[in-house]
């Protein structure tokens, strides 16, 4: 992973005192991750490495990692 994205139109992103994450949402059933990956390492792994981080963390909401741009390595 290279960065995270606040997807379209910045929409995803959670709100903390005093400043705003942008890349993550957390919501009541789910967490939503949007990444800039890198080029030229598989997409699936990618996603799969970033969701396996994040779960642990979740309290057992699902997790999707959205893919929102790519980056020369």
């Amino acid at each position: 992973m290279a960065d995270l994205s606040g997807g379209p139109f910045g929409t995803v992103a959670t709100y903390l005192p005093g400043r705003r994450l942008k890349g993550v949402a957390v919501r009541d059933d789910e967490v939503e991750i949007a990444i800039v990956a890198r080029a030229g390492r598989s997409l699936l792994e990618t996603a799969d490495q970033v969701r396996s981080v994040v779960v642990p963390l979740t309290e057992g909401r699902r997790v999707n990692v959205a893919i929102q741009d790519l980056e020369d390595s």
